[in-house]
């Protein structure tokens, strides 16, 4: 399969998911981003830790 077979395919299981399965894929994007907001709080403590 070449990138746009593997896109397409990615696409429709992403569509077939978010139809067949909602709040697992609300689940999912919270989860993320939350994981997102921590990454981010933790490299902004470490940031400020480094002397200047």
């Amino acid at each position: 399969m070449n990138k746009k077979h593997m896109k397409i395919a990615a696409i429709a299981f992403t569509v077939w998911y978010i139809i067949s399965r909602p709040e697992g894929a609300a689940s999912l994007v919270n989860s993320a981003l939350g994981g997102l907001g921590t990454a981010a709080e933790s490299f902004s403590q470490f940031v400020g830790a480094i002397p200047s």
